[in-house]
């Protein structure tokens, strides 16, 4: 019989509200947790988006405030990096004290709430939290890549994440890259495992409702080929590659047109790009969107672009959220294998697979599926039924669960 735990999930992001895009693979591990009988208690740093009431059925929330005004809140949430490169100067500043208040926070809620587990995600900074907030309590640390990317580049960073690895029970990982590259920083081989991201494919499948309505919004007819991209906008996504791309066959192919979703510190140079290759006029920006809107759009669009890359600073996506909720919606996805993304992204099976960084390759691969909608199709109908097999939320539940009790025995009292 599967013991019932008391689990403090410690963050730095978490969806702020309903349908935001931040930390969106948190709320299903949370529930997803709940769902299985546990009760979970979600620590994380406050944000003046916060829209969250103190608990959501088994879930509960506890958000601790570490700076003195709104604008120095950048501890979590996608906001300590710069493009996904290099930590901002704000970020340094307010770390002490952050660190500080989850800490803190982290203690208060285990011991109030009697904790009998500890799950950090993201081992750099909340696995070094959790790690000091209790010695007694199995611990187990989640992967997601920044954190990876950070221990590797920065020292203080990498002798935390040694320190963390030496403390925890079991370490997981979105992907087989991450895992690897944290056995480099003292992971260890025998208690770590990959376990992807999973998907709901109940909200993201294929859907005509939408179509009419937000082609009719944007000035697009049934004749325009519409790829999509989704995701911030920074290095790793390799965004610029797809403007190049889709630059490439603008002259031939003048019904293509590319509608990218997400805001980010590259958003003036892409666009910039897009001036200078005179394609200004074929690109719709949508901003950042909500999760029903992403859905809406993955539904309508006819290809979505995934180009992720390794940048040249080593930082990587681990598995792309929209990748699975492009495979969930049937709708055709070209891709990289960066990261994760190979472990889902099967080449002519459940996506077109192109190399890094090769604008002429996601050239070839649009005009490919643009003209052949049996392809399409058949690419489409394989990736649904794929996620619905390998990638539900409540197997991934059922195997974090069982992570919990492989970290239980594994915990020698200190």
């Amino acid at each position: 019989m599967t013991t019932q735990h008391t689990v403090v999930m410690v963050t730095t992001s978490y969806p702020r509200f309903p349908g935001d895009l931040t930390g969106t693979f948190l709320e299903p591990i949370a529930h997803g947790v709940a769902n299985r009988g546990h009760r979970v208690h979600v620590v994380a740093p406050w944000h003046p988006d916060i829209q969250r009431p103190a608990r959501e059925g088994n879930v509960h929330f506890h958000f601790y405030q570490y700076a003195p005004s709104d604008a120095l809140n950048v501890f979590g949430y996608a906001s300590a990096l710069k493009a996904d490169t290099s930590m901002r100067l704000s970020a340094y500043a307010v770390a002490p004290f952050a660190l500080y208040a989850g800490l803190k926070e982290t203690r208060r809620v285990i011991q109030t709430h009697r904790a009998t587990m500890v799950h950090a995600h993201w081992v750099i900074p909340n696995g070094f939290i959790a790690s000091l907030a209790s010695r007694s309590l199995p611990l187990v640390v989640s992967l997601h890549g920044s954190d990876v990317y950070v221990a590797e580049k920065y020292s203080f960073a990498s002798v935390a994440a040694r320190r963390t690895f030496a403390r925890t029970q079991w370490v997981t990982a979105c992907s087989e890259d991450l895992r690897s590259r944290a056995l480099q920083l003292g992971a260890s081989d025998l208690q770590s495992e990959v376990i992807p991201y999973g998907v709901d494919v109940d909200r993201f499948q294929p859907n005509s409702d939408p179509d009419m309505q937000l082609r009719s919004n944007h000035a697009l007819t049934t004749d325009h080929c519409i790829v999509l991209c989704v995701g911030r906008l920074v290095r790793k996504k390799g965004f610029e590659y797809l403007i190049d791309a889709v630059a490439s066959l603008a002259k031939q192919q003048p019904t293509i047109r590319l509608v990218v979703a997400g805001d980010g510190d590259l958003g003036r140079e892409l666009r910039e790009r897009a001036d200078q290759r005179n394609i200004a006029d074929r690109i719709i920006w949508l901003g950042a969107i909500t999760q029903q809107e992403v859905a809406d759009w993955l539904a309508v669009a006819d290809i979505v672009a995934v180009p992720s890359v390794r940048d040249s600073a080593g930082n990587v996506d681990g598995l792309p959220n929209v990748v699975l909720e492009a495979l969930a919606s049937a709708t055709p996805v070209i891709t990289t294998t960066a990261g994760g993304i190979g472990s889902v992204a099967i080449d002519h099976e459940t996506a077109l697979v192109v190399p890094e960084q090769d604008a002429n390759a996601l050239a070839e691969a649009i005009e490919t599926l643009r003209t052949d909608r049996s392809l399409r199709i058949t690419i489409g109908r394989t990736a649904r039924e794929y996620v619905r097999t390998h990638n539900s939320w409540t197997h991934l539940a059922e195997r974090f669960e069982s992570v919990y009790e492989k970290a239980v025995q594994k915990m020698v009292p200190s």
